[in-house]
């Protein structure tokens, strides 16, 4: 259920709050009036000598209306709070004021006007989130049919108390309390062959994190023949590796790079259950899993019950995400490809010295042999 809007010529403030009962009422619009204030008078921002200035702003501003008239009010039906936010536009101006010169004015509505598309929110909550706090995406659809699990807060950004709730309420929320203009489409039971045209249509580009590859394969088959672009970051160990397919330029692209070859649903479904690993690994890239990772694939079903993903790679997903997101915004260089954006790269002083690498390289070569993709490994 989205927040509720006061109409005030359908009631008055006084009546809203009383049909409402809500439990909180926050309602802090001076100091929104005070950021508006140095916002667009930033000469003022280390000068101590300025309550003059911002008394007369703050009284130009509302004339002759009490500030409870002014702006809008939200009653936000999970958390029964009303809040009173600025007016859109002034809203947008302050929630992206520290985003400059970073991002330039255009930019910025360019992101904003980006309408995208999420299938799955684990990983892809950390994009969504990511995206909508440099103040992107207004359109947006999300999807998940499953609940927040405990074993998932270990990297969704929640907490117990919403064990068992739907992860599409839990991103839609978030949002909603970020940016009450949002208009988000949920598809509370995921994506299926019957709701994709609704996922999919009128957006500009789908992130795909979603579990299932028999799912990832009829989403990218969808996107291809509507000509959008794919986003995909798939954690690794501390890293990431993240996936562009633009099928918005290349039409005629085969799925995830041609990896797993023309594969289509008919194929998929002839694959046998234990082919599912190696599929997965061909998938995310194995030039790039770690050891690690490739050594708890084999253990999936074993001493393992599921494949393991940490807090902070997922984090870091959100960041490769929503820099992706931006750059397609803002026509800047997106290539299409297999790209490896590596922590251990980063912060490790051997991890290129011809000894690790080698190391490294025979390592996974053996986990590698393990899958069935010897012949394939570097």
């Amino acid at each position: 259920m989205p927040p509720e809007r006061l109409i005030r010529s359908r009631e008055t403030l006084e009546e809203f709050r009383l049909r409402l009962q809500p439990l909180r009422v926050i309602d802090e619009y001076e100091t929104l009036l005070e950021d508006l204030f140095f916002i667009r008078n930033p000469r003022f921002k280390f000068d101590e000598n300025h309550e003059r200035e911002l008394e007369a702003f703050i009284d130009e501003y509302k004339g002759k209306q009490r500030l409870e008239d002014l702006g809008e009010w939200f009653y936000f039906p999970w958390n029964h709070s009303l809040v009173h936010y600025l007016p859109e536009d002034e809203h947008f101006e302050i929630r992206t004021a520290r985003n400059k010169n970073l991002i330039v004015e255009a930019e910025q509505r360019s992101m904003y006007n980006l309408r995208v598309a999420y299938a799955g929110l684990s990983v892809g909550s950390h994009g969504a989130l990511t995206f909508g706090l440099i103040g992107g995406g207004k359109i947006i659809h999300i999807a998940d049919p499953d609940t927040l699990s405990p074993s998932n807060l270990n990297r969704i950004r929640s907490t117990f108390v919403d064990i068992g709730r739907k992860k599409t309420a839990l991103v839609r929320e978030q949002l909603w309390e970020l940016d009450p203009y949002a208009d988000i489409t949920s598809f509370d039971d995921g994506v299926s062959k019957d709701s994709m045209n609704d996922f999919l249509d009128n957006v500009d580009v789908l992130v795909e994190e979603t579990d299932k590859l028999d799912l990832k394969i009829l989403l990218r088959l969808a996107a291809r023949e509507r000509r959008i672009p794919v986003i995909m970051a798939t954690d690794n160990g501390d890293n990431v590796i993240a996936d562009v397919e633009r099928f918005d330029l290349e039409p005629e692209r085969p799925l995830f790079h041609g990896a797993i070859g023309d594969v289509d649903e008919h194929t998929f479904s002839g694959f046998p259950a234990h082919h599912l690993p190696k599929l997965a690994t061909k998938i995310a890239g194995q030039d790039f899993v770690t050891e690690r990772m490739l050594a708890s694939l084999i253990e999936v079903g074993k001493s393992l019950y599921s494949w393991p993903q940490l807090g902070n790679a997922a984090t870091l997903a959100g960041v490769v995400i929503a820099t992706a997101l931006k750059r397609l915004a803002c026509n800047e260089p997106l290539p299409s490809g297999k790209f490896d954006v590596s922590m251990d790269a980063a912060l490790d002083p051997d991890h290129s010295s011809p000894h690790t690498a080698k190391k490294r390289a025979m390592g996974r070569a053996r986990y590698l042999a393990a899958l069935g993709l010897a012949d394939e490994s570097v």
